[in-house]
């Protein structure tokens, strides 16, 4: 992977929340909305690093900001989850699992040894089995008025608290903290009028 900053230097968190807020009045509208936040266990590499979230005090890692950026869409779903529940609007996060696609070709060949060990060994989904887990939270009776969760594999994660950040599952506490859902609401909020 190659460091992808936007035109004013923010890592890619900032366009997701972005079109959350601008869809807020269409969603609050419809009346029992779903948000559906694409994450990955990418976010176990990483919380938001609030001190320096530009990289501009420390060396850039791309992995570290892949995992810092969708530990942010899993923020967003909480944020969200915690603003927007009296317009009746849900907001929940997914992992969709890994499907190889030609997403990958950013990624082979710029790797550390871990992650090309970490991706010889993982088990592919197809796009169907992919795809389950972000219908299932879109459109499932059973979720009705579920709000601010991490779904993996058709199921809510478990909180992972194992330090290794190549564990593929569950979801951390970071994650779903509120104070750090609210710290990057704020702070999203303050780039986007910047």
């Amino acid at each position: 992977m190659r460091e992808r900053i936007s035109a004013r230097g923010y890592e890619n968190y900032l366009g997701h929340f972005n079109l959350t807020l601008g869809l807020h009045d269409a969603l609050a509208t419809a009346g029992g909305a779903r948000i559906v936040s694409l994450s990955s266990s990418g976010h176990l590499f990483s919380p938001v690093v609030f001190d320096d979230i530009h990289f501009e005090r420390r060396p850039y890692e791309e992995w570290a900001a892949y995992g810092q950026s969708k530990t942010g869409n899993v923020l967003l779903a909480v944020g969200a989850a915690e603003r927007w529940a009296d317009d009746g609007i849900t907001a929940n996060a997914v992992m969709p699992g890994g499907i190889r696609t030609g997403l990958q070709r950013h990624q082979e060949g710029n790797t550390t040894p871990e992650v090309t060990e970490a991706f010889a060994n993982f088990t592919w989904k197809t796009v169907e089995e992919g795809a389950a887990t972000s219908v299932l939270v879109a459109a499932s009776p059973l979720l009705e008025g579920v709000t601010g969760r991490y779904f993996e594999d058709c199921n809510e994660a478990e909180l992972n608290t194992d330090p290794n950040p190549y564990a593929d599952s569950g979801v951390r506490p970071y994650a779903l903290d509120t104070d750090n859902a609210k710290r990057l609401w704020d702070l999203g909020t303050a780039m986007l009028h910047s």
